[in-house]
């Protein structure tokens, strides 16, 4: 199926960028400054956009309720930070994540897949799991990273049905940036009592950075999303681990070890039998 192929690329290239946001938020000192800088930065980026693109007329309510999830998973997502290695957390959140959209989209709502695409899947979230064998993840990073998984697969059923109800992609694409941007720094500020701005003043530019990143990896998952089904295209959005270990590794110093070797096979194994179906 042409537009699968296509979407497919779309998604294996947005893992692997979305990747790189994360290491930037990781590594900075204020990770809360970092993601209000992130989310901030790519709102006021596409907000003239908004000129350009149509309204996004029977999508309101799908945006309403990304922006509030995509608050919740940020928030989530910075407190696993916080307490665990990148190695260790990442894997986590991203391994729950494309098992628990598989369950809610193909179980719950329907969508049709087939075996070797169920089996791709599994293998998948498996292997990512796989790779924090050996790696120590405290009690309460660990249920942050679980719950970050399960604030990405809802907004990722969300967001799928968002982008096909839109009047376009691009409609769902701009407006959702808008909303998250201003949802996000809200939250943060107030939580801080204004104190995120300060903070972010001090790493701007790489928050910048990361909100430019984010436009690209996240809108080429939306557009995905519009082409083909969610489960397959969500699971394989989670090749970009093989990007994250490569980053954790040579630029953040942290150990390599047979499981993650394993789970990067697990992960390349399962892409492969989701693309070949």
């Amino acid at each position: 199926m042409p537009s699968f192929g296509f979407a497919a690329l779309l998604m294996i290239a947005s893992g692997s960028i979305h990747a790189v946001v994360n290491a930037i938020v990781k590594g900075g000192r204020d990770k809360m400054a970092g993601r209000a800088l992130t989310d901030g930065s790519s709102a006021i980026i596409l907000l003239p956009a908004t000129l350009f693109v149509p309204a996004p007329a029977g999508a309101w309510g799908w945006l309403a309720a990304s922006g509030l999830l995509h608050a919740f998973y940020l928030w989530a997502l910075i407190r696993a930070y916080q307490l665990g290695d990148l190695s260790a957390v990442y894997p986590v959140l991203r391994g729950t994540a494309p098992l628990v959209t598989a369950v809610v989209t193909l179980g719950v709502l329907g969508e049709p897949a087939d075996a070797q695409e169920i089996a791709g899947i599994a293998l998948v979230g498996a292997a990512i799991f796989a790779m924090i064998a050996g790696r120590h993840l405290g009690r309460a990073a660990f249920g942050w990273a679980l719950a970050t998984g399960l604030f990405i697969a809802s907004y990722t059923v969300i967001d799928a049905h968002g982008v096909r109800a839109a009047p376009s992609p691009s409609s769902y694409i701009v407006w959702l940036f808008v909303v998250m941007g201003a949802v996000v720094v809200a939250m943060f500020a107030a939580a801080t009592r204004g104190a995120v701005f300060a903070a972010a003043v001090r790493q701007w530019k790489p928050g910048v950075i990361a909100g430019a990143l984010s436009i690209v990896t996240y809108g080429m998952a939306l557009w995905a999303f519009a082409l083909g089904p969610t489960a397959p295209l969500a699971a394989l959005r989670e090749t970009g681990m093989v990007t994250a270990l490569v980053i954790s590794i040579v630029f953040l110093k942290e150990r390599a070890t047979i499981g993650r070797a394993i789970g990067v096979f697990g992960i390349l194994g399962g892409a492969a039998l989701i693309l070949t179906a």
